[in-house]
C-alpha cells in the first residue's frame, strides 16, 4: 500500500501492484525516480530498477516461498520450476544469479533447505527421516552430510545443543 501511495503522491496511476512489482502507465522522469527512491527508502523499501537486481529478487523470493512456505517442495526439477515460475530460461537465471550473488542457485536452495531443516528439528514434530523426505533429500545421510557441511554440526548434535540451551533458559 505504501508504494501505491508514494506513486499517487507523484501523480502516477498504478495499473498493477503486486508483491515486489509495480506497473504504471506513465514514464518516470529522473527527478521523479530519485524522489520515489528516497521516499520508499524512508519507509524501509528499496526501489530496484536494474533488471538483474529485479531478477535476483524474484529468484530469491521464489526459492524462499518454495522452501519455507510451500506445503511440499515441487516434484519437478528446481531448474524447471524456477524457469516456469519466472518465465526465463534456467541457464539465463543461473548465470545472472551466480554473477551477482557469487553462489549458484543450487547452493542458495541448499542453504534454505538447511535453514528449514534446522527449523523443523527445533519444532520436534518430525524426525530426521520425515524431514529428509519433506525436503526431498534422497536419504537421511544426504541431508545429514549437507547439514554438517553448512552448519559444521550433525543434525542430532544441533538438536541436542538447542535442547541444552532451552534447559538452561528454564533454570
Amino acid at each position: 500500500m505504501m508504494v501505491k501511495e508514494e506513486l499517487n503522491k507523484l501523480g502516477f496511476q498504478c495499473v498493477n501492484v503486486e508483491l515486489g512489482m509495480v506497473e504504471i502507465r506513465e514514464n518516470i522522469s529522473h527527478n521523479q525516480h530519485d524522489l520515489l527512491k528516497r521516499n520508499l527508502l524512508k519507509s524501509g523499501l528499496e526501489l530496484l530498477d536494474d533488471k538483474k537486481s529485479i531478477i535476483i529478487n524474484r529468484i530469491k523470493s521464489a526459492i524462499i516461498d518454495m522452501v519455507h512456505y510451500g506445503d511440499e517442495l515441487p516434484t519437478v526439477n528446481y531448474s524447471n520450476y524456477l524457469a516456469e515460475k519466472l518465465g526465463y530460461h534456467y541457464k539465463y537465471l543461473s548465470n545472472v544469479f551466480s554473477e551477482v550473488k557469487g553462489i549458484t542457485i543450487q547452493q542458495y536452495i541448499i542453504l534454505h533447505k538447511i535453514e528449514k531443516a534446522k527449523e523443523l528439528l527445533l519444532y520436534e514434530q518430525l524426525n530426521l527421516t520425515e524431514i529428509s523426505y519433506k525436503l526431498q533429500y534422497s536419504s537421511v545421510a544426504h541431508l545429514s552430510n549437507q547439514f554438517k557441511k553448512i552448519t559444521g554440526l550433525s543434525p542430532s548434535f544441533y538438536k541436542k545443543l538447542k535442547e541444552k540451551r532451552t534447559g538452561l533458559e528454564n533454570i
